[in-house]
């Protein structure tokens, strides 16, 4: 008797602990940016659109890599989007901090070497 007992009283605080969990995901942000996406394929330009000159390859290609190489970067400021379009970089995407956003930015202008032809739109976003 004391076996089904035990037994019915872990199936109920499992069944509640299971319960519990799904409703504290109900408060959560969705995992994804897919939201995120959708909004910046709207307004700003994708991978899609650029360009596949020579010249932009390799401007994407060497800004990709210092931004990669940078360590103290997280990993959504390694994830930016880098679209270059005739010479122009246009940098889009999540990052931590302001100074992550510049960062970027920084690196970005070493190679490119013209500050009007580097378009920050990356966006701090601190609840990653």
């Amino acid at each position: 008797m004391r076996k089904y007992l035990f037994s019915a009283v872990l199936a109920v605080a499992s069944i509640a602990g299971c319960k519990s969990k799904q409703s504290d995901t109900k408060n959560q942000p969705a995992p994804d940016n897919t939201a995120r996406n959708a909004r910046d394929r709207a307004a700003m330009p994708v991978a899609d659109e650029a360009v596949s000159a020579p010249g932009d390859l390799a401007l994407t290609k060497e800004i990709r890599k210092a931004v990669v190489d940078d360590s103290s970067l997280s990993m959504d400021a390694h994830n930016c989007k880098i679209v270059v379009n005739n010479g122009v970089v246009t940098l889009v995407g999540p990052v931590k901090t302001v100074a992550e956003r510049d960062r970027v930015q920084q690196l970005a202008l070493a190679v490119v070497g013209d500050d009007q032809k580097v378009l920050n739109k990356l966006e701090v976003v601190t609840n990653n």
